[in-house]
């Protein structure tokens, strides 16, 4: 050892001590974000976008995106929560906008409140309604399920309908519409699984009611909009403009084979409609039917889910941090994931980009996208209460027997008695 280095030791040795102590404080501050959600094409890939944005400017915050299928994030997130084993849950969590309450409310404490953190002045309203419990907000709102009426053009025009006809229509006409289809072309006006009671609600979240009130109690008997819900449902099955489907796929089905004039649904279908390429051109998008009651509009919602963090998570300030800088903030983060994902998020101020202003050349050069965005802050809140899946068996238990002529006093009896004795 010569004499320069014998001198400089000392430095050299607290030098690479120091190094070692900082990369042991590194590794320290590192957190690893765990989250749980369903569809690796949909909410998996927009999550690993969302986190690879934030570790941009957090170096030390990576993501663990965990993809499961929604039955089993739903009964794993249910079995942590009932044992109360924190250990065993992630930091965030996807839920359903339907199941949000019956999480809120039979595990209160479980959830971190955002409020004070997010600025929910800036989303759909109807969005924010379903994670708020007295009067404290949970979830970070993420993608919506506004509805629109996709339509054939090409059938509609056989039949002797313009796309202004399709415009501001009510239910009755949309019937009538649907049996001159049938008469001139040979094609049913829609596609429908009876034991699938999303048309009910759909139809009735547009007038504003839903199976439970604002209390959370049932609302069943007494709810004008729900009986004309049901009976425009049975209408549709009574005039048989419709093809019957069992199950998801096969309802898909119905119109990607090209065997159906319309489809009613959530804005997230728009992928699934795109991706028959000899179709372009031949869709065009046009505001739901409206019922012909007080308070009747011509938005809705199916589905749709949001982002809700762990009180028991060890990152609980990073995840918090995380949603509200990206899903809470980032424009060109809903401009991207609508683009690549169909993806219609509910915070307004992304409405007004470029992605939702193009013209889509499959729809014939409609701004799709804007008219979905229009319609997202005209859907009617509603309390979507803790039993909203077991009213909705209920239901479509009773949609045969409508069909055969059973008074829809008599059905909303029956569904009334079912909920509640679920709620006992």
């Amino acid at each position: 050892m010569d004499n320069f280095a014998r001198a400089h030791l000392p430095r050299i040795a607290a030098l690479a001590l120091a190094s070692a102590s900082l990369l042991a404080v590194t590794a320290a501050e590192a957190k690893e974000i765990t989250i749980w959600c369903w569809d690796p094409n949909f909410n998996v890939a927009i999550m690993k976008e969302a986190g690879a944005r934030y570790t941009k400017t957090h170096p030390d915050v990576t993501f663990n995106v965990v993809d499961f299928a929604k039955t089993d994030v739903e009964q794993k997130l249910q079995t942590g929560l009932a044992s109360g084993t924190a250990d065993a849950l992630p930091d965030i969590v996807l839920i359903e906008d339907y199941g949000a309450q019956k999480y809120l409310q039979s595990f209160p404490g479980a959830f971190a409140p955002l409020s004070g953190t997010v600025d929910y002045s800036g989303f759909a309203p109807y969005k924010v309604e379903v994670m708020t419990v007295d009067g404290q907000v949970y979830g970070m709102p993420f993608d919506s399920g506004v509805t629109g009426l996709y339509y054939r053009k090409d059938y509609l025009e056989q039949a002797g309908f313009k796309p202004e006809d399709m415009q501001n229509l009510t239910w009755d006409r949309f019937i009538e519409i649907g049996k001159e289809v049938e008469a001139k072309t040979g094609k049913k006006m829609m596609g429908l699984d009876p034991n699938d009671g999303g048309l009910v609600r759909i139809i009735m979240q547009s007038a504003g009611q839903w199976y439970f009130d604002k209390e959370g109690k049932p609302n069943i008997t007494g709810n004008p909009a729900l009986k004309a819900a049901v009976e425009t449902v049975g209408k549709i099955m009574s005039a048989n403009i419709y093809k019957p489907a069992n199950g998801w796929s096969d309802w898909v089905g119905t119109f990607t084979s090209g065997d159906v004039a319309s489809v009613v649904t959530g804005v997230w279908i728009t992928g699934t409609v795109k991706a028959q390429p000899d179709q372009a051109g031949k869709w065009g998008v046009a505001p739901i039917p409206a019922l012909s009651i007080e308070g009747a509009t011509h938005a809705s919602n199916l589905g749709g889910s949001s982002w809700y963090v762990l009180e028991s998570s060890a990152e609980k300030a990073e995840a918090i941090d995380f949603l509200n800088e990206i899903y809470g903030k980032d424009i060109d983060f809903y401009q991207k994931i609508l683009q690549d994902r169909g993806a219609v998020g509910s915070l307004l101020a992304a409405r007004g980009g470029a992605a939702y202003e193009a013209a889509d050349p499959f729809f014939g050069g409609e701004k799709v996208w804007q008219n979905f965005s229009d319609w997202l802050v005209k859907v009617p809140s509603v309390n979507y209460g803790v039993f909203t899946n077991e009213a909705d068996l209920a239901v479509t238990a009773q949609l045969p027997a409508l069909t055969q002529g059973m008074p829809v006093d008599d059905a909303l009896k029956a569904i009334e008695t079912e909920i509640s004795g679920h709620i006992q």
